[in-house]
């Protein structure tokens, strides 16, 4: 039984939490989804979802549990949503603890301060998604990996390898879309 862990150091910690458990009942999958504050909860999961928050204050977090290096270590499939995004990049316009793991050039709040904050909706995986976007990153520039969804010319959802990372809330919503590709991701990595 895989499964699925979400950092709780900070952020929309409990939506992701439900969100992932109503996907994993859609899919019919019997999993555990579990938080995760220490490196001996990270042992216990196939894969990582890093939700939206501040994410200069949970990468120091990661730093100071150890988390960072853990993650790194274990090589599981990571999802990052919008602070997670930032966290899951090689380089970001701002001095800040990164993971490294989606090779990236992320643009935090690229969108704007909370009060520019907007719902839109985008096209991935061939449909139309309500995304919800507070104090957005966007991805300035991709190295490797595939582009899943953009709003204009700015990329907001990117896959590389089995990571994924989106701009926008997907725990904010009622669609299971999102992490149920994530959750194909990590069985594909448990086979």
């Amino acid at each position: 039984m895989i499964s699925i862990g979400i950092l709780d150091l900070q952020g929309d910690v409990s939506e992701h939490f439900e969100l992932s458990k109503k996907a994993l009942n859609n899919m019919d999958i019997e999993a555990n989804v579990l938080k995760v504050k220490t490196v001996a909860d990270l042992k216990k999961c196939n894969g990582l979802i890093i939700s939206g928050g501040e994410s200069t204050v949970i990468g120091k977090l990661m730093e100071k549990t150890g988390i960072n290096k853990a993650i790194i270590k274990q090589n599981i499939p990571v999802m990052g949503t919008c602070a997670g995004m930032v966290l899951l990049a090689t380089e970001t316009d701002y001095q800040q603890p990164l993971l490294g793991l989606i090779p990236m050039k992320v643009k935090r709040n690229g969108f704007g301060r909370q009060k520019a904050s907007f719902e839109q909706e985008i096209e991935i995986f061939d449909n139309q998604y309500e995304g919800i976007f507070i104090r957005a990153p966007y991805v300035e520039e991709l190295y490797d990996g595939k582009i899943l969804a953009k709003i204009n010319d700015k990329m907001v959802a990117v896959a590389s390898g089995k990571h994924i990372a989106t701009a926008f809330h997907p725990e904010l919503t009622e669609n299971t879309m999102i992490h149920e590709y994530f959750i194909k991701e990590v069985l594909k990595c448990v086979e």
